[in-house]
């Protein structure tokens, strides 16, 4: 296999595994500070995906950093593959718990004209929460398509 910028058990790979984390991590604590996130269950399937995202990406970097510590190669056939669909699934989760929140969004703030005055701090934390989450969707499509591409080399 090839060694491919931002694959697994590599600086650049635990480095984006890294920004996962913390780009999912801040998107559920804004989306939690926000009053009466809870009501609406779009953004509680954001939450979700975003904790399982934080949980997959965690994982990831604590065996990138074992991997770089111990000079260990994490680029083997069904490693890997369990790396893709890991990747594939967390990112179609979040892309749909980010795709789902935006419309909410969109909805309230266009249509219902929920975000006026005495909302407006709820709703600009709801439209950073879900920004925070594309830009997680962001990494982890990188990540999954770096990871397919290594086990494409194969």
């Amino acid at each position: 296999m090839k060694k491919i910028f931002g694959g697994p058990g590599t600086a650049c790979g635990l480095l984006l595994r890294i920004g996962q984390c913390a780009s999912a991590a801040a998107s559920i604590g804004v989306m939690v500070s926000a009053k009466d996130f809870s009501v609406h269950t779009a953004f509680c399937y954001l939450i979700a995906s975003m904790a399982l995202q934080l949980l997959w990406s965690f994982g990831l970097a604590c065996l990138d950093v074992y991997a770089l510590r111990s000079k260990k190669d994490l680029q083997n056939p069904i490693l890997v593959s369990l790396f893709v669909v890991g990747d594939w699934v967390t990112a179609m989760l979040s892309l749909a718990a980010a795709s789902s929140s935006a419309g909410v969004i969109v909805l309230y703030a266009k249509d219902l004209g929920y975000c006026d005055v005495p909302s407006r701090v709820a709703c600009l934390r709801y439209e950073v929460a879900v920004a925070l989450s594309f830009v997680t969707w962001v990494q982890i499509a990188v990540s999954s398509h770096v990871t397919f591409w290594i086990l494409a080399s194969v």
